[in-house]
């Protein structure tokens, strides 16, 4: 068929759900071992996905009590993770927000290098408030402030990954020319946020830039991913919510003149794979009979910008602000409240809910219906593909990808192996042209 599947393995600490970790199929001991994580890179890339994804955040909350924190900063793992795969793409989450471009543009450039031009940046904003006072910030950014900031931010990384013309390396021992200096570019930018002369202390990267991801549903994410993004990770409940997201990412691509196919829509899924429906229903409660109630309370209060502690688990939500009025996870914060209203949730059921994937979708099944979620959304204009979230890590990993992934290939609608070597290429993007590219030199 013309339109190719692609799929994310979302790798997160011992599995997605928020009580993996207390399950007897996860060794939690396992989330400071690199090897937990090479194997998890080497089952994905067994089963010929596009990539894996690290997530990241820049602060130690409440959740920590209860629940695992990621331990390794995500880039420093994607380089251990790059010399034990030859293929899988590899996708790290660094914010705009409390970072500059400069460190940034040069570390996914030298990612780049080593992997063979495998490298991603998850783009993100930080939305956690607690993240500003471990960088002398007393309070957290505003939403629209924090995506301008990552608009020059991206702007500035472009410019400098562009300003090493591809060719700039000489590399002739005879004339004692390491680097073409006419092709070697200062970027000379003055901004609102970012001073920055340059030129980057790394040469171009092999995919002339990597892969730009985004993860925001909100209008100014929505705006941002039209103008920047090449995959989108995203988060919808119900086939006509993701059918509208699609569309309506799609037509802002095309309105900021871009090509829409040229950026992939992933929502999030939590497959919970059993051998038959029972039994996968019974693994999903089993984990929901693990959930820490306090924990997940004070998730779900993070999520809404209200402290719902003390409240009855078993009644409903209490009246909650219009979106507009928060400043973390908009998107996010407008799928809780739309699930909980939809289906009359109490607060015991909506947290039973949100425990598997945090507001992506959790679908129980056997690898056959799990297949037939994956082929309904993708045939139905809802998807390009999959951010795939096991709810145990590497068990779940392993049921996908050895019972879910040979159906997609028999189906037509997944590669039966690789047949390109970068990121971009298992995405079907093009490599980026310099913004150098046909420039004239000037000589004396």
């Amino acid at each position: 068929m013309s339109r190719t599947l692609h799929l994310n393995a979302f790798l997160m600490g011992v599995g997605h759900h928020e009580a993996a970790w207390r399950h007897p199929r996860t060794d939690p001991r396992r989330v400071g071992d690199v090897r937990h994580f090479q194997e998890l890179a080497r089952i994905a890339e067994r089963g010929t996905l596009d990539s894996v994804f690290l997530a990241d955040g820049l602060a130690v909350g409440p959740a920590v009590r209860h629940n695992i924190q990621a331990v390794f900063e995500p880039l420093t793992l994607l380089a251990a993770l790059a010399t034990v795969t030859e293929h899988i793409g590899l996708i790290a989450t660094v914010s705009t927000t409390y970072n500059e471009p400069f460190n940034v543009a040069r570390k996914f450039a030298s990612l780049d290098h080593l992997s063979g031009g495998r490298a991603g940046w998850n783009i993100v904003t930080s939305a956690q408030s607690g993240e500003a006072a471990n960088f002398n910030l007393d309070e957290h950014p505003a939403h629209a402030d924090r995506y301008r900031r990552a608009a020059e931010f991206v702007d500035v990384a472009i410019k400098l990954w562009d300003s090493w013309e591809d060719d700039a390396l000489a590399l002739d021992p005879a004339s004692g020319v390491f680097a073409d200096t006419d092709r070697v570019h200062e970027i000379a930018h003055t901004g609102a946020h970012f001073r920055v002369r340059g030129p980057l202390n790394t040469p171009r990267p092999p995919q002339g830039r990597p892969l730009l991801v985004q993860a925001g549903s909100s209008a100014d994410g929505i705006a941002f991913a039209a103008r920047y993004a090449e995959a989108v990770f995203t988060a919808q409940q119900t086939l006509a919510d993701g059918q509208a997201f699609y569309a309506a990412l799609k037509r802002a691509t095309a309105a900021a003149g871009r090509d829409p196919d040229l950026v992939k829509v992933l929502p999030g899924i939590a497959p919970v794979i059993g051998g038959t429906e029972e039994e996968a229903r019974a693994l999903a409660d089993e984990l929901e009979a693990l959930i820490v109630p306090e924990h997940a309370l004070a998730q779900l209060s993070g999520m809404t910008g209200l402290d719902l502690t003390g409240l009855p688990l078993d009644g409903p939500l209490p009246e909650l602000p219009d979106v507009s009025a928060v400043q973390s996870h908009q998107s996010r914060y407008q799928l809780v409240v739309e699930l909980a209203c939809r289906e009359n949730l109490t607060i015991r059921q909506l947290i039973g809910r949100l425990g598997g994937g945090r507001g992506h979708r959790v679908v129980a099944g056997t690898p056959e219906q799990i297949a037939d979620q994956i082929e309904l959304w993708f045939t139905q204009g809802a998807a390009d593909g999959f951010n795939v979230m096991p709810p145990l890590l590497p068990y779940g990993l392993e049921a996908f990808v050895d019972h879910v992934v040979p159906l997609l290939r028999e189906r037509g609608l997944f590669r039966p192996e690789y047949t390109g070597r970068t990121l971009r290429e298992h995405y079907g993007l093009p490599r980026p042209a310099s913004t150098y590219a046909g420039r004239e030199l000037v000589t004396a």
